[in-house]
């Protein structure tokens, strides 16, 4: 007994106070970035139901939209390489993001609380879509550069001004990553708390009413520039502090005013190759050729694979190695295909889960990755990185059982033995609780460990152009999950006009899912093999 109380108390104390201890106020700046990151999607639901009440956009030209809304995220790799240069004045960046996200709020609250005066300087459409544009080209400037800050804000000597030892310096920059993690996913579960408060009730208002909340979200929004632009004065007024420090106890306060290493150089190729990425999405969008999908990605990972060429060159042989191991682990682990849609429409049809219940199911997800993320920090920092990836594919082959159970009815098994306790809605929750923390969890590794290992004049690239390849992972999966429901059918009852036009078909789902199981852990667990037994096998 005495021994698992100590034993409990370590891990206690591994995984809270030592968190604790790990804590610093440089971590605040960055975290502020990432936190107005998360809050910024509070304009989603309202956005959603402006769209429906006021304007009369289809929803191919909102498909398109949405097309165009994301190529701003193609120009993260330029953007990161711009960082790095100009790495003394990244914060001007940030102020110019914000100041683009501003812009688009200020015409997103003009349209809904002074619509007439709007449309007569320009059609309420054009402003929408300038609007929907201007956002996300702010927030990726904002992105790119609190990637640089989360590597500048973890200190390189002690108080004493001695280096930091490696094993101290893993540990902060796992913690430093892990918070950045968080606080997205905590700016969300604020958006969360704020429209299901601020949407209580609204459906039964007037229009006039309706149109005073949606006026009242977007002036709520305004904090998410006003964050941003925060974090980097407090950076700055952090920095001056330090500056300070050090001179009246007579250290050098060089680290503290200038980037080490070399100056980074201009390198052409992350412009062109963002270039061609958005060429290439906009040639494939505007001309609508058959198989867009695939061929954007396969040019997109053409295109990532020549820019990571040119960042690995800036590496050790060894750490080249190590870092690609890592990146193809991790977009593996990140491509596995999902059920689909289906999946969600038997629990809404099968076991008869409402829209409430299913938002209740997200907000469980929200709140206990945050949870996830910080039970599992200790572990991340402490484990070699193949470990870690080896542990969460098994737990996510774990749990994609209950979801197969559902299928063929284990509910009604463990309900009257459980006096209705262990239902299909108790089973959801275990396994939405336990699965959504893994693809988030999955990124920390690595991020740290550029965070760590890369060129200190090329932080932000790497960021840049390794986010990009595992990001791809999700359009692969993506990609895996439409050609295994086109395997597998899977149709929901359509009706029109009271008559059944294609009926609802179930009967592939259980393959399907055991399918998408054994893929989960087989694909994973087979690169991770490949990678061990090669030249790229990582030992970090």
């Amino acid at each position: 007994m005495p021994a698992l109380t100590a034993r409990i108390a370590a891990w206690i104390d591994a995984t809270f106070f030592d968190l604790a201890r790990q804590m610093r106020w440089s971590y605040l700046p960055p975290l502020m970035v990432y936190l107005a990151f998360g809050i910024s999607t509070i304009t989603g639901i309202v956005g959603t139901f402006f769209v429906k009440e006021y304007l009369g956009l289809s929803a191919a030209f909102l498909a398109g939209l949405g097309f165009w809304a994301g190529l701003p995220w193609a120009l993260k790799m330029p953007i990161g390489h711009l960082v790095d240069v100009i790495w003394r004045w990244k914060s001007a960046l940030v102020w110019l993001g914000a100041a683009l996200v501003a812009g688009s709020l200020s015409m997103l609250y003009l349209l809904v609380a002074s619509p007439d005066a709007m449309a007569a300087i320009m059609p309420v459409e054009a402003w929408f879509v300038a609007a929907t544009l201007l956002m996300p080209c702010g927030l990726v400037l904002q992105d790119a550069v609190a990637d640089a800050m989360s590597v500048e804000a973890v200190p390189v000597v002690d108080a004493s001004g001695a280096p930091l030892d490696e094993a101290t310096s893993r540990a902060l920059h796992t913690t430093m990553q892990t918070l950045g993690r968080v606080a997205l996913i905590g700016g969300t579960l604020i958006v969360s708390a704020i429209n299901i408060t601020v949407f209580d009730g609204v459906e039964t208002l007037p229009q006039a009413q309706k149109a005073e909340i949606y006026a009242h979200i977007y002036a709520i929004a305004m904090v998410v520039p006003a964050i941003s632009v925060s974090g980097v004065i407090l950076a700055a007024w952090q920095r001056s502090r330090a500056i300070a420090a050090a001179r009246a106890t007579g250290q050098s306060a060089a680290h503290l005013k200038e980037r080490p290493g070399p100056r980074t150089q201009v390198n052409p190729w992350y412009f062109i190759g963002g270039a061609a990425f958005v060429a290439l999405s906009l040639g494939v969008g505007l001309l609508q050729v058959p198989f867009a999908q695939e061929i954007v990605f396969a040019g997109s990972m053409t295109i990532v694979i020549l820019l990571m060429r040119q960042l690995i060159g800036a590496l050790s042989q060894s750490q080249a190695r190590m870092l690609i191991g890592t990146a193809l682990i991790v977009f593996v682990f990140r491509a596995v295909p999902l059920p689909g849609p289906g999946a969600t429409w038997f629990v809404i049809d099968g076991l008869g889960f409402d829209a409430q219940f299913l938002s209740v199911l997200g907000l469980i997800a929200a709140l206990l990755t945050l949870v996830a993320m910080l039970v599992l920090r200790p572990y991340m920092a402490q484990r070699r990185l193949t470990r870690v990836y080896l542990v969460l594919t098994l737990i996510a082959g774990a749990l994609a059982v209950p979801n197969i159970a559902l299928y063929y009815g284990i509910q009604d098994i463990t309900a009257p033995l459980t006096f209705g306790i262990v239902d299909a809605r108790f089973i959801a929750v275990l396994d939405t609780a336990a699965e959504s923390p893994l693809s988030q969890i999955a990124l920390i590794p690595m991020l740290a460990w550029i965070a760590r290992n890369a060129p200190a004049h090329l932080k932000a690239t790497f960021f840049a152009v390794m986010a990009s390849f595992t990001n791809l992972a999700l359009s692969a999966s993506a990609l895996a999950t439409k050609y295994l429901n086109q395997i597998f059918l899977v149709t929901r009852e359509v009706t029109d006009a009271g008559t059944v036009t294609v009926p609802a078909d179930y009967s592939q789902l259980g393959i399907l899912l055991i399918v998408v199981g054994v893929l989960t852990v087989a694909l994973p667990l087979a690169t991770i093999a490949l990678v061990q037994t090669s030249r790229l096998r990582t030992s970090d």
